[in-house]
């Protein structure tokens, strides 16, 4: 039994130019000159646009004169079926030898559960898409060699040598899983590449966040309390928590543990990809408990209603209150000065109230205590050195942190 649409034999062989659509995605193209082609729209399946929708992409299915309506509309079909499980049409299709970008796509796709974030999984296909597939996207995959590698990386290389060492990653990555389908043989160019040293050495430069001074905090932390934007709420919170931007920004009230006085990170957003307990005290809950009455889906909200605050809101809020040279990021070592110089903190328990891996593998497994209860102490005499009680801070009992 056919399948059914909106045109018919006769309407496709006498169709002006343009598009035209048959039902279901699938339309008949008529170009000036009288060519006539099938197309299909559809949507994969976990893929988004850049405002978060549906991501549509018309694939070809082949001439008019070629394949008939009927056809045309099984082929559509199958396409649909494919993108509906989320795979790549054009990749899953019965052909020969992919391209690399098809084959970049369907890797994509296929990892979107893995991936830390959504942010993260954008990025790297971000690095292929604006690298890699302008060069080389419409090479099949079996004439990928050095050169063409090379291609890609070479500019780039000492220019902005993160991102080529990412770039390399991924396009080694997609190289890997071409050979595993059957559509490589061989050695992976890029192990040549690396095995014989093509590309020149480049010193990374350690980049630090530049950081307020631990004695200079209080003072600015005065000067936020007297200000109502949610950007000065979201820089108390983050400077009193030590806590990072991303961490902050995405807090969502179901983390926060009210009765405990606990906030729960998720592993996704940690750095670290382990989940991380942070001790609330008094000053914190102070801060957020009176957003709750906003009923958003997150802590902090943006101009977007149960949308975040803009990741630059903190750095412009600094540059208005003309604090100079100084990154929201930079509390970070502002919190781990002041433990080490002021409290006396132990190193584990200043860089586990930070979330920051401490000691070798075998260490780890062995230590599983997050020291919530020590790591309590130590949040507590920030908070009050942080919001000027600094005097009684002092006086709490240092064994305790020790």
């Amino acid at each position: 039994m056919a399948l059914s649409g909106k045109l018919t034999k006769r309407l496709v062989e006498n169709l002006g130019a343009g598009r035209h659509g048959d039902g279901n995605g699938l339309y008949p193209v008529v170009d000036p000159s009288g060519a006539r082609r099938w197309i299909v729209r559809v949507a994969v399946k976990g893929q988004k646009n850049k405002k978060g929708a549906p991501l549509r992409t018309d694939f070809g299915l082949g001439g008019a004169d070629i394949l008939t309506i009927n056809q045309a509309r099984e082929r559509a079909l199958e396409y649909r079926r494919m993108a509906k499980q989320g795979l790549y049409p054009r990749f899953n299709e019965h052909q020969e030898i992919p391209t690399f970008g098809e084959v970049a796509q369907q890797v994509h796709i296929d990892r979107m559960p893995t991936w830390k974030s959504a942010k993260h999984g954008q990025q790297w296909i971000n690095t292929l898409r604006d690298y890699a597939v302008p060069k080389i996207g419409r090479m099949p995959k079996d004439s990928i060699d050095q050169p063409e590698v090379m291609m890609c990386l070479a500019p780039i290389w000492t220019e902005k040598h993160e991102t080529a060492k990412r770039l390399a990653q991924r396009i080694k990555t997609v190289l890997d899983v071409a050979r595993s389908k059957g559509f490589r043989s061989g050695e992976n160019p890029m192990t040549a590449i690396k095995d014989v040293q093509a590309l020149p050495k480049v010193k990374a430069k350690v980049k630090h966040h530049k950081a307020m001074h631990w004695e200079e905090v209080p003072a600015s932390y005065a000067d936020l309390r007297t200000r109502n934007a949610m950007a000065a709420k979201t820089l108390m919170f983050t400077c009193l928590t030590g806590s990072r931007t991303s961490e902050v920004l995405d807090l969502r009230w179901e983390e926060i543990n009210f009765d405990a006085q606990i906030w729960n990170c998720p592993d996704l957003r940690m750095k670290t990809g382990e989940e991380h307990r942070v001790p609330l005290t008094d000053e914190m809950l102070a801060v957020i408990e009176p957003l709750q009455a906003m009923q958003s889906d997150y802590v902090f909200e943006g101009q977007k209603r149960h949308k975040p605050l803009s990741n630059m809101s903190m750095m412009m809020l600094l540059r208005r209150m003309q604090v100079e040279g100084v990154t929201v990021q930079g509390f970070l070592s502002t919190f781990r000065d002041w433990a080490s110089e002021v409290a006396n903190a132990s190193r584990e328990i200043a860089e586990k109230s930070l979330a920051h891996t401490v000691g070798s593998d075998v260490e780890r497994a062995y230590a599983r205590s997050d020291l919530l209860d020590k790591q309590r102490v130590l949040m507590e005499r920030w908070s009050s050195f942080v919001a000027g009680s600094h005097r009684e801070a002092i006086k709490l009992n240092d064994n305790h942190l020790s």
